[in-house]
This record gives structure tokens, C-alpha cells and sequence, in this order.
């Protein structure tokens, strides 16, 4: 499958957490990434600082859909699925008060 002209769903979407360019601490999900130009194609298609994960991405149809619309939302639910699960305050409670609870500092190297 080729790309969609004009789609760039796969640099909004996703997060990237690559170093790059215009994006020191990588991008956040949901935001343009700022190598889109104005035809949504990515200015640093060819360039070497062109995340990896960028580079490997292949279009398909289970990824892209039929539309642009249907890639952004199909992106930004995997983006959701995929993205680490924050503990509650209530289970940052619990296990602060569990006896097997260690904080950084009370790592040694056979923990880590």
C-alpha cells in the first residue's frame, strides 16, 4: 500500500519518543509532529535524524484504513492501548505502606 496523499495520520497520532530534530524529548501523541509541511509529508522523509521507528513504518490497510480519518482513529487507539498504565493515588498509597515497597534509594545492585 502506498501512502494517502495528504493523510500524515502517522505523524499526529502516535507518540515518538526518539530524539530529533525540532523535538529534543520526542512527541507527544495527538500533536503534529513539526517536520509536516503543509501537504502533510514529512520533511525529513530522506534525512538521517529520521526516527527509526519512523523509517520501519509500513502502510497497510489494518493500519491505515480507507481514509485518513479511519487511520487517525485507528492510530490513536493502539497509541492508547500502548501507552504505560499510571497507579491510581490509592495504589501509590498501598504500595508506599506495603512492606515489600522500596523506593529508589533503598535499591541495591542486585534489585536493579
Amino acid at each position: 500500500m502506498q501512502c494517502r496523499a495528504g493523510c500524515g495520520a502517522c505523524c499526529i497520532a502516535p507518540s515518538i519518543s526518539s530524539p530529533m530534530p525540532l523535538h529534543p524529548f520526542g512527541k507527544p501523541a495527538g500533536i503534529h509532529c513539526l517536520h509536516l509541511d503543509k501537504e502533510n509529508k514529512c520533511a525529513i522523509f530522506l534525512h538521517p535524524s529520521r526516527p527509526r521507528v519512523c523509517a520501519g513504518f509500513q502502510p497497510t490497510e489494518d493500519v491505515c484504513g480507507s481514509s485518513r480519518e479511519e487511520a487517525m482513529a485507528i492510530l490513536s487507539e493502539w497509541e492508547s492501548l500502548t501507552e504505560p498504565v499510571q497507579p491510581s493515588p490509592e495504589m501509590r498509597k498501598k504500595a508506599e505502606f506495603s512492606p515489600d515497597f522500596k523506593t529508589d534509594a533503598s535499591l541495591s545492585a542486585v534489585d536493579v
